[in-house]
């Protein structure tokens, strides 16, 4: 055997020697690292004690939880779900038909058909928790019929939070629900759920009134958003209309430079000399995110009329009515902007 080939062999043979010692060191190293165990910490709690959404309207709950030294996945369930004089409340434990979104809306949807695809009905307690998340809910299908709103003292649950490691209960959180409020800006009491004035205010408004000389105030227009049984009218819809001093209709042209197509996230639009109509799909916005059609918060639907007239001396006097807001619960809503004290200066000076 030749020298070189001696030579060859001799490394080749160590080489994989010394793949094999690699191994097995590397397998004893395993067998003597300590196996990671699930722990539920001491430390973890929930942030957020009390809970006191509003009826009515979806809540989330998110990051309420702080984990601490608790590893995941954990389990987390409500138990004895109590009334506050100690007896069972069953209406925070049955189950209920609850619209989920299944599928992400983005607010670029062509039609109410496209929004509601995204959605199914699920059996859930009004009052949920996410199973391996804590996220605690109230759902908007919760209503006063059915939960105990403020006045009331509401309720009181525990949380039972597992996983193999261990086990550990949150005990005495408390659930303190306000009435509906099916919109926003409201006019109701938030305890008695009753309306404390006839309407809200706009958001924003340049407009110069006819008589007085001056530009108007929000207070010299009430919004009025409310709820009509019509009967041409079905399903989900909204409308818009404008009223002058004497409550006659203004016709909605007169606001010219209004982007009518995209005012909401609304289709099928019907526009006559008295009204705006949409099909929708409610809540509106549907969910809390930026869109064209919300405010940059997101969690507001935002609507702007407008219009274009000369002022005095040539000048470009652009007239502005807009209003932000949220609808809650289904059926046909209307929105009236009524001019109480002055009319608007449509024409140029």
């Amino acid at each position: 055997m030749t020298q070189e080939r001696y030579m060859y062999r001799k490394l080749t043979f160590a080489y994989w020697t010394g793949l094999a010692a690699l191994a097995l060191l590397a397998v004893s190293c395993g067998k003597n690292l300590p196996e990671e165990r699930e722990n539920v910490g001491d430390n973890s709690r929930f942030t957020t004690p009390v809970f006191q959404p509003v009826l009515g309207r979806t809540t989330f709950y998110q990051d309420n939880f702080f984990k601490g030294a608790t590893t995941f996945p954990s389990t987390f369930k409500i138990v004895n779900a109590r009334r506050w004089n100690g007896l069972p409340a069953p209406e925070l434990t049955d189950v209920f038909p609850v619209k989920i979104w299944k599928a992400a809306y983005d607010g670029n949807e062509k039609s109410v058909a496209e929004i509601e695809a995204k959605r199914e009905i699920q059996y859930r307690p009004l009052f949920d928790i996410g199973e391996h998340s804590g996220t605690i809910t109230m759902w908007s299908e919760s209503r006063a019929a059915l939960i105990k709103p403020q006045p009331d003292s509401g309720y009181r649950f525990d949380v039972e939070l597992s996983n193999s490691g261990g086990r550990k209960y949150f005990r005495d959180l408390k659930l303190q629900p306000f009435y509906e409020r099916p919109f926003e800006p409201s006019n109701r009491d938030a305890i008695t759920g009753q309306p404390v004035r006839n309407g809200v205010y706009p958001t924003r408004i340049n407009i110069k009134g006819t008589t007085k000389d001056r530009y108007l105030a929000p207070f010299d227009i009430q919004v009025y958003i409310r709820k009509v049984d019509r009967p041409d009218l079905s399903g989900n819809t909204l409308t818009f209309r404008f009223l002058d001093t004497l409550f006659k209709p203004i016709d909605p042209a007169r606001f010219a430079t209004t982007d009518w197509e995209h005012l909401v996230h609304g289709f099928n639009m019907r526009k006559t000399a008295t009204e705006v109509t949409y099909d929708v799909a409610y809540p509106l916005p549907a969910i809390s995110l930026p869109t064209r059609y919300t405010t940059p918060a997101g969690d507001r639907a935002q609507v702007r009329f407008s219009f274009n007239r000369l002022g005095f001396g040539g000048f470009a006097d652009n007239g502005l009515l807009g209003l932000d807001f949220a609808i809650y619960e289904p059926g046909n809503w209307e929105i009236v902007f009524a001019f109480i004290t002055d009319n608007p200066k449509f024409d140029n000076d």
